[in-house]
C-alpha cells in the first residue's frame, strides 16, 4: 500500500514539474530522459537474464521491449526538436537557372 502511495505521489509531482518546464529546456530534458531509459534497459536485461523463474524472465523481456521503445522514441523526438532550430537551407549561389 505504501508503494502505491509513493507511486501516485511521484506521478503527480512529476506531472506538475514537467508541465512547468519552458519549451527551450525540453531538448536537454529529453536527453536526460534518454540516459535514464538506457539505464532502465540495462536493469531490464539483468532482470530478464536472472534465471530465477519464468515470470521474472517474461517481465524482464517486456521491460526490455518497452524501455527500448522509449529510448528510440526519445531520440526521434529529440532529433525532430533539434531540426526545428536548423532552419531551411538556402540554394547554392549559381545553381540551376531556368
Amino acid at each position: 500500500m505504501i508503494a502505491l502511495y509513493i507511486f501516485l505521489l511521484a506521478s503527480f509531482a512529476g506531472f506538475e514539474l514537467i508541465s512547468r518546464v519552458p519549451p527551450l529546456l525540453h531538448t536537454p530534458l529529453m536527453s536526460g530522459s534518454n540516459a535514464v531509459s538506457g539505464i532502465i534497459v540495462v536493469g531490464a536485461l539483468v532482470a530478464a537474464g536472472s534465471g530465477l523463474d519464468l515470470a521474472a524472465a517474461l517481465l524482464g523481456f517486456v521491460a526490455v521491449v518497452l524501455a527500448t521503445i522509449n529510448v528510440v522514441g526519445g531520440f526521434v523526438v529529440t532529433d525532430r526538436m533539434l531540426g526545428m532550430f536548423k532552419g531551411r537551407r538556402k540554394p547554392a549561389p549559381g545553381g540551376s537557372r531556368p
